[in-house]
C-alpha cells in the first residue's frame, strides 16, 4: 500500500503521519526532485513518522534530511521482521542519501561443488550460475585456498576444469602426490567417489562430529570383515579430521560463529568480520560502509547486520562489540529468513570477549590503514590540482593508452579514476582498425574519436573527464587535441605523459596545456597519481591485446589447416574449451567431434604438434 500526500509547496509531516495507521511496514523520503532520501522501518507506522515532525529536538543530520523532504510513501508490511526485510532490499536497490549503506564491490568467495557425474571442488567467486551447491561466503580467498587444500587431502576430490578432466588419458599430477582419486580414468569406482563427496558435504556442513562417528562405525565393520586396508584408511580419515577438529577451538568445543566490531573516525567507518566455522577460524574481512553522517557506532553495526546477512547465510551466532537498537527484532529477522534460530550476543566473556577484543584491534588498524590511503590520495588530487591551475581538484581522469606488438592486435585503453580511485566498471577497450599496422597517431586519434563520439553528436548527459592523460609524447596529444576540437569539446585539461631517456619512473616529462613541459620528480605527489593511472591503463592495454593477438593465433593455426571451416573450427574449440585442450587431446578424442572424421583428426593432430606443413609451424601456438 502506498499513500501520497496531495501537492504542496511545503510538505506537512504531521498531517500525512496522522493519515497513516498503527500497522507495521516501511516509509520513504523524497526531495522535491523525487530522489530517495530516506529508507526506514516502523512497529508503527504513524508513531515513528510524526517523530520525525514533532517538538522534539534533533541531530543536524536529521535535521538536514527533513529540510529536503518533499513527499512521502508508506508501504505496510505483515509484521515488523517483514519490514525489516523490506527495508534491507529497498535501501539497497535505492541508495538513499541518508541511510547508512554497505559498499562492497567485491564479489565473495565460495567453495562450489559442482553438479556433475563427478563432480569438482574449487573455488567461485561472482554469480552463482553454475549448476552445483555453494558453501560459503568465506571471508577470503586465502580462507577457500586452506580449506580446498584440506578437503583435498583428505577426500581426494577433483579440481580440475571439466574439458580436462573429459580429455584425460591418464591420471593427473594431482592424483601421484594423493590429492585425487582420478575418476577421469576411472582408478576409483562411480559409487565410492560419490561417497567421497557425499562425505565432504558433510564436512562443510559443519557436521564433522557426524562425519567422524559415521566414520568410526565404517572402520569397525571393515575391521569386522578383515578389510584391513579400507580400515587403515577410514581411521587415516578420521585423525586427519579429528586434527583439523583442535587446530582451532571457541569455548572448548566446535563453533559457528561470526564475530563483529566497528572502529570510526569522522565520516568513515570500518566493520570488521572474523568468521568461524565448525571451529575454525577463517579470518577476518573488512568492510567500510558509507555512513552518509552517521556517527552513532551501534547504529552503524545494526545496519550492517541487517544488510549484510540480507544477502548471505547467517551462522548460529553472532557475536557483537556494541549492543545494537532492534536487536531482537533483527535476531527475529534471520532466524525467519535462515529457517534456524539465529542468535545475536554482546557483552560475552572469555574466549569470545578476547575475539570480540581482536576484531575491535583489526578495525582499528583496518581504518588507519584506510585512512591512511585515502588522504595520501587526497594529497595526490591536491598536488595534481595545484600543478594544472585548476580551481578544484579533478573528481573525474581518464587516461588512454595504445598496446600492439610490430603492429599487431591494436587495442586501446581507457581507464577511470574519481576522488576514491579506480572506477573499473567505467573501464573500456577499444579494437582499432583500418589504420597502417603500428600507427600509434592514427590508433589514438580513433580511439578518442570513439570515446568523444556521443559528445560531439550532441548527446545529453555524456560524462566528460576534467583531466584526460595521454599516454606518450606530443604527436600523441596533437591527436587528442584534435579531436576535442572536432568535436567542439572545452574544459577537459590534456596532459601528455612522457617517459624519460632511460623509462625510469619519475623521470616522466608531462605536457602541460599551456605548452610547458615539466619534471615534478618522483617524490611529487601529483606524478604519483598520474603514474598510477598511466600504469593501470597500460596494465589495461596490454591485457586486451594478449587475448586478442592470442585469439587471433588460435584461429589463424586451425584456419590454416585444410578441410577445416568455421563451422569445424568453432566446434572443435567448443568441445575442447579451446586450442591447449585441443593440443592436448588425443587422435581418437579429436575424431569424436561431430564432422569430423578420423583422417582429418590425424590431420590436425599432426598439425598442431608441427607435423604437417598444413600449419605455419613458425608462428606462436
Amino acid at each position: 500500500m502506498s499513500q501520497h500526500p496531495p501537492d504542496a509547496a511545503v510538505f506537512d509531516g504531521r498531517a500525512f503521519a496522522a493519515s497513516l495507521p498503527l500497522v507495521p511496514g516501511v516509509y520513504r523520503m523524497f526531495d522535491a526532485d523525487d530522489a530517495v532520501l530516506y529508507v526506514g522501518k516502523a512497529r508503527a507506522l504513524r508513531n515513528r513518522v510524526s517523530s520525525y515532525f514533532n517538538a522534539t529536538p534533533k541531530v543536524a543530520r536529521i535535521m538536514a534530511m527533513l529540510a529536503q523532504v518533499a513527499r512521502m510513501e508508506v508501504t505496510v508490511t505483515r509484521s515488523e521482521a517483514d519490514a525489516l526485510l523490506l527495508e534491507n532490499q529497498l535501501i539497497k536497490s535505492l541508495k538513499p542519501r541518508y541511510n547508512v549503506l554497505l559498499r562492497d564491490d567485491k564479489s565473495y568467495p565460495y567453495i562450489l561443488l559442482t553438479k556433475h557425474a563427478s563432480p569438482r571442488i574449487g573455488l567461485h567467486r561472482g554469480p552463482r550460475s553454475v549448476p552445483g551447491r555453494y558453501f560459503g561466503p568465506y571471508p577470503s580467498t586465502g580462507a577457500v585456498r586452506d580449506t580446498l587444500n584440506m578437503m583435498q587431502k583428505l577426500f581426494r576430490l577433483r579440481s580440475c576444469e571439466d574439458s580436462v578432466f573429459n580429455n584425460r588419458s591418464r591420471p593427473c599430477l594431482q592424483y601421484q602426490i594423493g590429492r585425487c582419486s582420478a575418476p577421469c580414468v576411472d582408478l576409483i569406482k562411480p559409487d565410492d567417489y560419490a561417497e567421497s563427496v557425499r562425505r565432504a558435504t558433510l564436512f562443510l556442513e559443519g557436521r564433522s562430529d557426524a562425519l567422524t562417528g559415521e566414520l568410526e562405525m565404517a572402520m569397525q565393520a571393515a575391521s569386522e570383515q578383515l578389510e584391513f586396508e579400507q580400515a587403515a584408511r577410514l581411521r587415516d580419515l578420521i585423525a586427519g579430521i579429528r586434527k583439523l577438529q583442535v587446530r582451532q577451538f571457541v569455548d572448548g568445543r566446535s563453533a559457528d560463529l561470526d564475530v563483529l566490531a566497528v572502529a570510526q573516525q569522522g565520516a568513515m567507518a570500518c566493520v570488521l568480520l572474523l568468521a568461524f566455522r565448525d571451529g575454525r577460524n577463517l579470518g577476518t574481512r573488512a568492510f567500510f560502509p558509507k555512513t552518509n553522517g552517521e556517527e552513532n557506532a551501534p547504529d552503524v553495526l545494526a545496519a550492517f547486520v541487517s544488510q549484510y546477512y540480507a544477502e548471505q547465510a547467517p551462522p548460529s551466532e553472532i557475536v557483537l562489540e556494541h549492543d545494537i537498537p532492534e536487536r531482537g527484532l533483527i535476531e527475529q529477522a534471520l532466524s525467519e529468513h535462515a529457517g534456524r534460530k539465529v542468535e545475536l550476543r554482546f557483552n560475552v566473556r572469555g574466549e569470545r570477549a578476547a575475539h570480540v577484543d581482536m576484531a575491535r584491534r583489526n578495525a582499528q588498524l583496518a581504518l588507519a590503514t584506510e585512512l591512511t590511503s585515502s588522504s595520501a590520495q587526497h594529497a595526490r588530487l591536491e598536488g595534481l590540482r595545484d600543478l594544472l591551475g585548476m580551481q578544484e581538484s579533478p573528481a573525474r581522469i581518464e587516461c588512454f593508452d595504445i598496446s600492439h606488438t610490430m603492429g599487431e592486435a591494436t587495442v586501446a585503453s581507457c581507464v577511470v579514476f574519481d576522488a576514491q580511485g579506480a572506477v573499473r566498471k567505467q573501464y573500456r577497450r577499444y579494437n582499432i582498425n583500418g589504420i597502417e599496422p603500428g600507427d600509434d597517431y592514427a590508433a589514438m586519434h580513433q580511439a578518442l574519436q570513439r570515446r568523444f563520439r556521443a559528445a560531439a553528436e550532441g548527446q545529453p548527459d555524456v560524462v566528460l573527464p576534467d583531466v584526460l592523460l595521454i599516454d606518450g609524447g606530443a604527436g600523441q596529444l596533437a591527436q587528442a587535441r584534435d579531436v576535442l576540437i572536432d568535436a567542439g569539446i572545452q574544459g577537459v585539461i590534456l596532459v601528455g605523459v612522457a617517459k624519460g631517456p632511460a623509462r625510469k619512473a619519475g623521470d616522466e616529462t608531462l605536457l602541460l596545456p599551456d605548452g610547458r613541459e615539466v619534471q615534478p620528480g618522483a617524490a611529487s605527489p601529483a606524478l604519483q597519481l598520474v603514474q598510477q593511472v598511466r600504469d593501470e591503463a597500460h596494465r589495461f592495454a596490454i591485457t586486451g591485446h594478449r587475448g586478442k593477438r592470442q585469439k587471433a593465433r588460435t584461429t589463424s593455426r586451425l584456419q590454416d589447416i585444410a578441410g577445416i571451416g568455421p563451422r569445424r573450427r568453432a566446434a572443435l574449440l567448443k568441445h575442447f574449451g579451446g586450442l591447449p585442450a585441443l593440443r592436448a587431446a588425443a587422435v581418437d578424442d579429436i575424431a569424436r567431434v561431430d564432422g569430423v572424421n578420423r583422417a582429418l583428426a590425424e590431420r590436425i593432430w599432426n598439425s598442431l604438434h608441427g607435423l604437417s606443413h598444413d600449419a605455419d609451424t613458425t608462428s606462436a601456438p
